[in-house]
């Protein structure tokens, strides 16, 4: 029921568009150049006006370069936006040189190269940035020209702050470039891994709405080819029976309406396929519980359902893809870690309606437990499961429950799409096993018309 990942969706890292790094730049740019004049002409403070204008022009005459050479939608790869974020520490670095090093308030400055890295690029690059940021913040707290000061002189009247406090501010500004470039860059993959789950769950439900639309064309071909063949058949035995006994043209009637009806009774398969035929748009739930199970009934693994309570007249469920992929795969994940038994309950009261499925396996490993449904949990790791996605489902070595990647996820979010609530627990001691329960409002579920909501729900 799980559809085959082993490469990803899509790109884990799509890079940095060009015109995005350009125009953070002019942004950068800006401020610098602003916050030089105003330092200088309007506080009074002397710097080296030359030099610090210089280090700013370079970056204009960059963007400039960039823009002209290259479309701004273009998207950099991975190298290209760390050499251009790598620019931009050194030239943050040179103007702290001229202004003071460690004793400019702007160093923290140095926090904004990584914290883009972290955002959109990969692990590698932004650890290669980070490090790079923090080498050229103790530089130039080693190495400065003296921060300005009233009347030209340094600040406090000595050349530098004590060498302690400088210490200390690399250090801060070191474990903020670790944490918060850690931080950002956990925030943004969990966003890549829920967008790249999402897509996977869309196109599972386009293949399984796909397949379905097939049963339906399958059952609509069925029943209009049935008129013609059965009036090839009626004219292929008047034919037999308006001929001599001996005649040579016998035994190609006879043929003929062998043909007919192997014909007749291809087509009854593809009727009982029929998703699409309207006998079987709308199903009781013990039907649709017995054609999820279906599949999965040869594999030594006993199956049992029942339905123990009966709150009223038995819910009757729209047969959609979504649902019948979502009970499927929470039902071959059982199977997969059932020792030999699985049992499936439906319950419904006037009010809701639950399935619970139940297996004796070894149950879920108690440190993922919290966890399951969202995407890629495993106790692989995230990089393994992508390597090892052909075998979600096996059990590691000491025979706890694994494999929890994207299909359980995908299940979930199909099955709260029809209104579900899902919860995952293992089995009371001295029981063993999981067990995860499916519980629906029944307005939500049941389109029978005998419910509470006369059937407002939408399956």
């Amino acid at each position: 029921m799980t559809p085959s990942l082993d490469r990803p969706i899509g790109e884990r890292y799509f890079g940095l568009r060009l015109d995005t790094l350009i125009r953070l730049r002019w942004l950068a740019i800006s401020g610098q150049t602003l916050a030089i004049v105003v330092v200088h002409w309007v506080l009074g403070f002397t710097l080296p006006i030359g030099a610090c204008l210089s280090v700013v022009a370079l970056s204009g005459w960059l963007n400039l370069a960039l823009r002209l050479r290259n479309p701004g939608a273009r998207r950099l790869s991975d190298v290209e936006a760390a050499w251009l974020l790598a620019y931009d520490i050194l030239q943050l670095a040179a103007l702290l040189f001229l202004t003071g090093g460690l004793s400019n308030p702007f160093a923290f400055l140095f926090l904004a190269p990584v914290l883009i890295s972290a955002t959109a690029l990969s692990p590698r690059t932004t650890i290669l940035l980070g490090v790079l940021a923090a080498t050229c913040a103790a530089l130039v707290g080693l190495w400065q020209m003296p921060l300005p000061w009233v009347d030209g002189g340094a600040l406090g009247g000595a050349p530098l702050l004590p060498p302690v406090y400088l210490s200390a501010i690399w250090c801060a500004l070191a474990i903020a470039i670790a944490f918060i470039g850690v931080h950002a860059w956990r925030v943004a993959e969990e966003t890549r891994e829920l967008s790249e789950a999402l897509a996977a769950t869309e196109l599972v439900l386009a293949r399984e709405q796909h397949l379905s639309a097939l049963d339906g064309l399958a059952a609509a071909a069925a029943h209009e080819l049935g008129t013609p063949l059965g009036t090839i058949t009626v004219v292929a035995k008047e034919l037999a029976r308006s001929l001599p006994p001996d005649s040579p043209m016998s035994d190609d009637i006879s043929l003929l309406g062998e043909q007919a009806e192997r014909c007749r009774a291809i087509l009854r398969t593809l009727t009982s396929l029929g998703g699409g035929d309207a006998p079987f748009d709308r199903m009781p739930v013990s039907h649709i519980l017995e054609d999820v199970v279906a599949p999965h009934r040869n594999f030594g693994i006993a199956i049992e359902v029942t339905m123990p309570a009966r709150g009223g007249a038995e819910p009757i469920i729209a047969r959609n893809p979504g649902l019948l992929y979502g009970l499927g795969n929470i039902v071959e994940n059982a199977v997969d870690f059932a020792n030999g038994r699985v049992d499936i309950v439906a319950n419904w009261t006037e009010s809701d309606m639950t399935v619970t499925v139940t297996d004796d396996g070894p149950g879920f490993p108690p440190e993922l437990i919290d966890s399951i449904g969202a995407p890629y949990v495993t106790s692989r790791g995230r990089h393994r499961w992508r390597r090892e996605a052909e075998e979600e489902g096996e059990e590691n070595s000491e025979g706890r429950r694994e494999g929890l990647g994207l299909g359980v996820f995908i299940a979930k979010t199909l099955l709260e799409r029809s209104g579900a609530e899902l919860s995952f627990l293992n089995r009371a001691s001295p029981a063993h096993g999981a067990s995860v329960s499916v519980r629906w409002p029944r307005r939500a579920i049941d389109i029978s018309g005998e419910g509470p909501a006369g059937g407002r729900g939408e399956g």
